[in-house]
């Protein structure tokens, strides 16, 4: 979870009278994780947060997930998307599980007020700006950026004028930190993580919405709710704690490299339930006299791998389609690695530019309604010198 951090004005010790300058007690909230166990900030507002004037359903289609049939590596091109919308409403669904939901955005509205009851969003920016606008304040992000959005925080994204903010979304069943090898028992980054406190910004100024009736969007498990609250939820004076909206650059991350070369895990950013989060980023690559710095084919056992490309040469996959806002899946069991001609191309390269966010998880993925918009269903056969023509929804290669 993020160190402790303080924004506003807050009373010098927790749950006593803290009055504004009329004499009015401020209304105090705690945000929490865990029941009462877990990272938790407390909140002083103006007005109660708990005044509800109306609670509707709202209607949607439903994001329906279905087993990918056949099974077979994806290439899902996100540039293939619609462009428009919201951060919140415009999601585009591609893949998920019981743990979480991977969604592409390409926003150029603002988004409604909108909140998770029931898990931690983390957003990768693949380009454009915005201004994360929330309870705990406003969050300016960019290019890079990761941005964690802790369960139950209240929240709208505002692009900068003129931009489409384009960002990957995973919507998580429950909480997304750092992975907790890179911690201290009492919550410390330790001197080997490659990124500690230092690199992580949170909201930097105090919100005030005004009006009454103000709507929120609130997703659950079972669907969408409208929820009417008596007064704009943004009226917080002050707050501390250690859960709060934080951002972090992936031009921070501190890449762990080696003499050959190194497996996934050294490059993990963030843990979740059941799946884990890593970058790749520009970095030297393998200095032994004999190391092969392209990658080695593996079969990915017991997870399905996700790997969205942000920037740079991806000289692993050269012929393969791949670009700038594809993602690749490869199921797990499946035999992938580098396409032809790539491992020989590596062998004596210093170094690498490029980008890219790789999403390990430990149950079978499903699609989204989303993915059949964008797949590129030749590219299970881009490890062939001249690839068969085939009919790869299902039919037989000629």
């Amino acid at each position: 979870m993020p160190f402790y951090r303080s924004l506003g004005r807050v009373p010098p010790k927790r749950h006593t009278q803290f009055r504004d300058d009329d004499g009015h007690l401020f209304a105090e909230e705690l945000v929490g994780q865990e029941g009462f166990e877990g990272g938790s900030s407390l909140l002083y507002h103006r007005h109660r947060p708990t005044a509800v004037t109306s609670v509707e359903v709202v209607d949607e289609e439903p994001r329906v997930l279905v087993p990918p049939s056949p099974l077979r590596p994806r290439h899902l091109r996100t540039s293939q998307l619609k462009t428009g919308g919201d951060a919140v409403l415009s999601r585009h669904v591609l893949l998920g599980n019981d743990d979480l939901t991977v969604c592409f955005v390409a926003a150029d509205e603002p988004s409604p007020l909108h909140r998770r009851s029931f898990g931690d969003d983390l957003f990768f920016v693949q380009s454009g700006h915005a201004v994360l606008e929330s309870v705990f304040g406003a969050l300016a992000v960019g290019s890079g950026d990761y941005v964690v959005v802790p369960a139950a925080v209240t929240h709208r994204w505002v692009p900068g004028d003129g931009e489409t903010l384009r960002a990957l979304v995973i919507e998580a069943a429950g909480h997304v930190g750092a992975p907790a090898r890179y911690l201290s028992a009492r919550g410390q980054f330790l001197e080997h993580s490659p990124y500690c406190e230092r690199d992580l910004r949170g909201p930097d100024r105090l919100l005030e919405g005004e009006g009454s009736d103000v709507e929120v969007l609130v997703r659950h498990r079972a669907g969408l709710t409208r929820f009417s609250y008596q007064r704009h939820p943004f009226d917080v004076v002050g707050w501390d704690g250690c859960a709060w909206p934080y951002a972090f650059n992936v031009a921070d991350f501190e890449p762990i490299t080696g003499r050959v070369h190194q497996p996934p895990p050294v490059h993990e950013t963030f843990a979740g339930g059941n799946f884990a989060v890593a970058s790749f980023v520009p970095r030297k690559l393998d200095y032994h006299p004999g190391a092969i710095p392209a990658p080695y084919n593996h079969s990915n056992v017991d997870s399905d791998e996700l790997l969205f490309y942000v920037d740079g040469t991806f000289t692993s996959r050269k012929g393969s389609n791949i670009e700038v806002g594809s993602i690749s899946m490869h199921p797990s069991g499946f035999p992938h690695g580098p396409q032809p001609g790539a491992v020989e191309a590596s062998i004596g390269v210093a170094e690498t530019t490029e980008t890219a966010v790789m999403i390990d998880t430990f149950a079978p993925l499903r699609l989204g309604p989303a993915a059949a918009d964008c797949d590129d269903e030749t590219y299970p056969l881009s490890w062939v010198e001249q690839p068969p023509k085939a009919d790869l929804a299902g039919g037989q290669a000629s």
